[in-house]
């Protein structure tokens, strides 16, 4: 399924697509498809990161308008069932600073055996009717993104499970989320992420584990934001991306915040203006986490980041912040 965005005044812009599909992939093919895969992304000056697993295809890349078609239609040639999810935004700057193509275990690490979207997840919510549905006082809303995440931006009234990675929803989903539902008794519950893959994976953990009544935001947030306009909106902040672009606003345009290159966290205009923060070097969440002879190496690497881009100030290789 494809969710665009009106292309508008993209001339001289990069695209960017997010896509993914939990359709089992042969052994066997794996080795020749990275290889052709990272064969049309030299070709095209593509950049970003594709996942190959047996459970199926997660990526997100960078390039001209021709590049990400013929990635694209490189893909739908595996005739993915489902087809892929695919997602469309678009920046000024390449969004990503090289390219690579690899096999893991799972296209998103949740860490458990048995969990397979492919033939057991919740059920779509479209866009459309997300608002109506997690209005609904009998639906439980869940995050199920990183805590850093949700904390520039989620929809109103969403639990957070507080997680540093996806790989501990599982231990929180068993600690936390049924002493929850013993308390509150919901009818339904509905989750969401970026660009869908966290929370339909989400969904079959929850199945799995004998919950009723799931569902999850199809496309994401991503595709809510593209989708529903900005008077209608329930959500609330900026969507974290994992490229230069840190964090889209509403209009699915790059937003205020930027990344701290020492801990990786997204920092607001704010945070940038603590007297902690050093560009480069450290911000208020990392300033106590790194040695001395850490913040002498980041310095260095910040001289080095500074002297490229006094070189080439054209060079969009490198974050702006």
């Amino acid at each position: 399924m494809i969710h665009n965005i009106k292309e508008e005044e993209i001339d001289n812009k990069y695209k960017v697509a997010a896509f993914y599909s939990f359709s089992p992939i042969n052994e066997e093919l794996i080795p020749s498809l990275l290889s052709q895969i990272r064969s049309l992304a030299q070709e095209h000056d593509l950049r970003g990161t594709i996942i190959i697993a047996l459970e199926g295809i997660n990526g997100t890349i960078c390039g001209s308008n021709n590049g990400i078609t013929a990635m694209h239609k490189q893909l739908n040639s595996l005739m993915l069932a489902p087809p892929l999810d695919i997602k469309f935004s678009f920046t000024s700057k390449q969004a990503f600073r090289r390219f690579k193509a690899r096999r893991k275990n799972e296209i998103v690490t949740m860490g458990m055996d048995g969990i397979n979207p492919n033939k057991f997840s919740g059920k779509y919510v479209e866009p459309k009717d997300w608002n109506a549905f997690i209005d609904d006082p009998q639906t439980l809303v869940i995050d199920t993104r990183n805590e850093y995440e949700v904390g520039i931006g989620s929809f109103q009234g969403a639990i957070n499970p507080h997680t540093q990675s996806f790989s501990e929803f599982p231990r929180w989903v068993e600690k936390k989320l049924r002493p929850l539902l013993n308390q509150k008794h919901p009818q339904k519950i509905a989750m969401f992420c970026t660009g869908g893959i966290r929370c339909e994976k989400a969904t079959s953990l929850l199945i799995k584990e004998g919950f009723e009544e799931i569902y999850h935001l199809h496309g994401g947030i991503l595709n809510y934001l593209a989708e529903v306009p900005i008077d209608k909106s329930r959500w609330h902040g900026e969507c974290f991306v994992f490229d230069h672009r840190v964090a889209l606003d509403h209009s699915l345009s790059p937003g205020v915040h930027r990344l701290c290159f020492a801990c990786g966290m997204p920092l607001s205009p704010e945070d940038i203006q603590k007297t902690n923060y050093l560009p480069g070097i450290q911000c208020h969440y990392c300033k106590e986490l790194f040695s001395d002879d850490d913040r002498d190496r980041f310095r260095e690497r910040q001289k080095y980041i500074t002297e490229i881009k006094n070189r080439q100030p054209s060079n969009n290789n490198w974050p702006s912040a």
